[in-house]
């Protein structure tokens, strides 16, 4: 181990009666504490603290070069300021031995960390609320957080929830039925074409080769390319498209989710097209002139011209 020296960010912690403050040290996005720390931290005694991160690292839960790291530190004894070798223990140490440590203090970190995981397990995220309106730390997650979010709800599958959710408001709305289908796809291939040039079938058409690294996909679901990734017009787009796309979607989303307050009348009686240029035309076209202002000169770069609004659900690709 070699010792480091940094400028510390330090963290005051303190469990639900105000007790345990305790002065961390930020890096590598991460927190690290001394062994004193954890022993003021979890109301435990040294050898008991000792005892356990041997056992936690003898196991094999955690690597030592990975969770142990001497840190330079200037300690105040007596008149004199002394620079010393401390070891300290980052997040994943101190989360190990606080499940392992017998103390009221630690009894309550287990309690709260285990609330968390449930959130976790049962809603797929967990967030401290507070912090993200109020941050006060050297670093901020809250762009990613918002980028991540953005990510989620513009996906196929969601947007198709909210595109189907928004038609949903029709009289005679059958969720079954292929103009439901046809909808998702009139309103996915104007978003496509917006930011392409070509309808999500075409995107998947001349992207889609299999001479190239992944067959040409730029992402995929999960970990490894299945064959329903291939279909997926998205899945190509490079990465300021995929940026675009997502900024466009997520604009038509909230412009598109007040009429949900009320109900449309009898739009199983036209065409899917018809009824998107009724009651969506004129509001894609505003919010396109404001997120991409020559969306209409890049709509006839390619010699394709949708005069007719039936062109735009044509070869519908499999997105949703």
């Amino acid at each position: 181990m070699s010792d480091v020296e940094l400028s510390g960010h330090f963290l005051v912690y303190r469990d639900e009666a105000g007790n345990a403050r305790i002065d961390v040290r930020f890096d590598g996005d991460t927190v690290w504490l001394t062994q004193a720390q954890l022993v003021d931290l979890f109301d435990s005694s040294k050898a008991n603290i000792s005892e356990h991160i041997a056992n936690i690292i003898d196991e094999g839960e955690l690597a030592a070069e990975a969770t142990v790291r001497d840190f330079r530190t200037v300690r105040q004894e007596g008149s004199r300021q002394v620079r010393r070798s401390l070891t300290h223990y980052n997040l994943d140490m101190i989360i190990s031995v606080g499940y392992r440590v017998r103390s009221k203090t630690a009894t309550a970190f287990r309690i709260w960390a285990t609330q968390r995981l449930r959130e976790f397990i049962v809603k797929g995220f967990v967030l401290d609320d507070e912090r993200l309106k109020n941050p006060d730390l050297p670093f901020d997650y809250f762009d990613e957080l918002l980028q991540r979010i953005q990510d989620i709800r513009t996906s196929e599958r969601r947007f198709y929830q909210k595109i189907t959710d928004v038609y949903a408001t029709s009289i005679d709305y059958d969720s079954a039925a292929e103009i439901t289908k046809a909808f998702f796809a009139t309103v996915q291939n104007k978003l496509h074409w917006a930011i392409t040039g070509q309808t999500a079938a075409e995107v998947v058409r001349d992207r889609a080769d299999s001479a190239k690294p992944t067959m040409g996909l730029t992402s995929w679901r999960g970990d490894r390319i299945r064959a329903a990734d291939i279909a997926v017009a998205k899945n190509y787009c490079t990465e300021d498209e995929l940026r675009a796309l997502n900024n466009l979607v997520e604009q038509y989303l909230a412009a598109r989710e007040p009429a949900r307050g009320g109900a449309m009348s009898d739009v199983g009686q036209h065409e899917p097209t018809h009824y998107f240029e009724r009651n969506h035309g004129t509001a894609f076209a505003v919010l396109m002139d404001e997120r991409l202002p020559d969306w209409r000169r890049r709509r006839t770069h390619r010699g394709h011209v949708p005069l007719r609004s039936e062109e735009w659900t044509a070869h519908p690709s499999s997105d949703q």
